[in-house]
């Protein structure tokens, strides 16, 4: 069996305590990460490599032009390609995007996604129906099993989440892993997911806790495994 770990975190712009942050995803020992809030204005290149060598990973994607979603990897995770997307812009919101690469592990073949949606309702919703059709510019196909994670921005069972989980499967739901993510210090809220190819199984979740978690954003991180088959 092939298992994926993989790891969604807004780390606010690692305006916290970065460092904490960095041992937070590393503690997780994950395979693939998809980071929201990643620096994206003064040297953004050099602040994302740098984060990612904190985490004991390497940047897969992403990145200012992918409006702050950055996706970061283990090495032993194959490439095969990555891209980034610019998603619709409304005059006056706030530019989002997406990071997306087609990956493999132990040779199992597998797309990831990492994604940060709108504060504004229908923003978000348009948003995920523009991010599924515009995949295949990323060489993201249905053919290939797909694993979507970020910060979504709203609660299961709004219009947004719906729709995700309509694509795909909600994972950490899916094996009664759905604790609350936001606020870090006072969880109230499940507004970070990660949402995985109803052709895969998902074998555990977790939100995590912890010191490190508390000191390295205001968002927990959610881990989850997948079995590539």
């Amino acid at each position: 069996m092939t298992t994926l770990r993989v790891l969604t975190y807004n780390v606010r712009s690692l305006r916290d305590d970065a460092a904490a942050a960095a041992r937070a995803v590393r503690s997780a020992a994950p395979d693939v990460v998809a980071i929201q809030e990643a620096p994206r204005f003064v040297r953004w290149r050099t602040r994302g490599a740098e984060f990612a060598r904190q985490c004991g990973l390497v940047v897969l994607s992403g990145g200012r032009a992918a409006a702050g979603n950055l996706l970061l990897c283990q090495l032993g995770v194959d490439v095969e390609r990555a891209g980034v997307l610019g998603l619709s812009h409304r005059r006056g919101a706030h530019h989002r995007g997406a990071a997306a690469a087609v990956c493999s592990l132990a040779g199992r073949r597998f797309a990831v996604v990492g994604i940060h949606l709108d504060l504004q309702p229908d923003d978000r919703s348009a948003h995920v129906r523009e991010l599924f059709g515009r995949l295949p510019e990323v060489g993201v196909d249905p053919s290939l099993p797909r694993i979507v994670a970020g910060d979504i921005n709203e609660t299961p069972g709004e219009p947004a989440w719906a729709a995700l989980a309509e694509q795909l499967r909600d994972g950490p739901a899916a094996v009664g892993a759905d604790a609350p993510t936001f606020t870090a210090r006072s969880p109230g809220r499940r507004i970070d997911g990660v949402f995985v190819d109803r052709r895969l199984r998902v074998v555990r979740a977790q939100v995590l806790d912890g010191p490190e978690v508390l000191a390295g954003s205001d968002h927990r991180p959610v881990l989850t495994e997948v079995e590539l088959t």
